[in-house]
């Protein structure tokens, strides 16, 4: 007689979710996930997709689909008891509370952005972290352009309705200034041709540079290319409050704006807050070298709400990627008998789109820029899309765009 299958039940549904499940042997455990997201998102093209250069539903999808014989839950985990193994959870829709027993959790909640308790951002500011997020951008976008149209409009109006400020030079930051920057040059200026040439871009950094974790080569060149696009970059611009047409700086700067895309990091979700486990000063769950949370001995952690003891892994996307396959190995190994191989995170390098046709990439053995890169870059995210569904639809997107431009519709 076949021994039954152990459960494991899995909170969050992004890399370290999709690439566990995908790898998992289905026929040694029952898996369950827990999320309010019923997709899965892939988040580095998310960028491209707040103004038409892809389309929403080209870089996600839904998690059952994802394998046979899953079942998945579309609720909130806001508690768990390790001494019965069971979460506590809550639903999306209805509200209703139900307990999920598990043999095995894993703990990939991710993260939520982080304003640093700086007044105003919660009000005024659009995030760029799901794909709610891109849509409100893209569509902001549009009604801005559009309001600065109406005939009547004061000077002093429009110049404020198409200033548009990005706050953070991270990656993120970085790749929605470079494709609004695109957008505003190869497709709004047909459409817009008197208020197109007027609109412009800052991208405020309270470090002393934009792309601190890239090669600071690699990040000269970048700010360089921002300032032949007319990207204004502020360094060292630490923001004191957001209000809703304006921008105060520590140094008493005040920016006019008409959008503000707020993208400086990330924070613990109110689950990870409750926990009663170790974490470390960003409050990321700390684990082991098998990526087991300490003090538990059926709870682990990965992506971007946990980190090592030993090392402080990134909070990126091939981060998560590699722990939630070397999980679901670790997870076959173990229920065959065999002796799971601790965790070792490999560098796979970092890359960034700057616009113009242009990116860059800081691998561990090679720096690249300029246009041959933008080619590398596609074609590596185009390579680790899910499912050949995305992969088509985000390739024919770049050709639509190229070969028709943006979408400007306005729903």
């Amino acid at each position: 007689m076949a021994a039954e299958k152990q459960r494991l039940a899995i909170l969050g549904s992004g890399f370290a979710s999709l690439s566990l499940v995908k790898r998992i042997d289905l026929s040694l455990y029952k898996i369950a996930i827990v999320s309010p997201r019923n997709h899965f998102l892939f988040t580095p093209l998310l960028p491209s997709t707040t103004v038409g250069t892809i389309e929403f539903r080209s870089i996600i999808e839904p998690i059952r689909s994802s394998r046979n014989e899953i079942r998945y839950y579309q609720a909130e985990c806001i508690s768990i008891d390790p001494e019965k193994s069971i979460v506590k959870c809550e639903t999306v829709q209805s509200k209703e509370i139900f307990d999920l027993e598990y043999d095995h959790l894993v703990i990939t909640v991710g993260a939520v952005n982080n304003t640093f308790g700086i007044p105003g951002v919660e009000k005024h500011a659009l995030f760029l972290k799901e794909l709610q997020d891109a849509r409100k951008i893209r569509g902001k976008i549009i009604e801005n352009f559009e309001r600065a149209a109406v005939p009547g409009t004061a000077d002093e109006e429009k110049k404020r309705l198409l200033h548009f400020v990005v706050v953070g030079g991270g990656p993120t930051g970085v790749e929605f200034a470079a494709e609004l920057s695109d957008f505003i040059k190869d497709d709004l200026v047909k459409w817009y041709p008197k208020l197109a040439p007027h609109a412009t871009i800052t991208l405020l950094e309270a470090a002393t540079q934009i792309l601190g974790t890239f090669d600071s080569k690699l990040s000269e060149y970048a700010m360089k290319i921002f300032q032949r696009q007319n990207i204004v970059i502020k360094t060292n611009s630490p923001v004191k409050e957001v209000l809703e047409k304006t921008i105060l700086l520590h140094d008493g700067t005040v920016i006019q704006h008409g959008l503000v895309v707020w993208s400086t990091g990330i924070g613990p979700t109110k689950l990870l807050q409750s926990l009663p486990f170790p974490k470390n000063r960003a409050s990321r769950l700390l684990t082991d070298e098998f990526l087991r949370v300490p003090g538990t001995r059926n709870i682990y952690a990965a992506g971007d709400c946990a980190t090592s003891e030993d090392e402080n892994y990134p909070a990126t996307a091939q981060v998560a990627q590699q722990e939630g396959k070397y999980l679901a190995c670790s997870f076959n190994r173990t229920a065959l008998g065999k002796k799971a191989e601790p965790f070792r995170y490999k560098n796979l390098g970092m890359l960034a789109y700057i616009g113009d046709r242009r990116a860059l990439a800081d691998l561990p053995n090679v720096k690249g820029r300029g246009f041959a890169t933008f080619l590398f870059w596609r074609s590596a995210y185009l390579t680790r899309l899910v499912s050949m569904k995305n992969k088509i639809l985000v390739l024919f997107d770049w050709i639509k765009a190229s070969i028709f431009g943006r979408d400007i519709s306005s729903f």
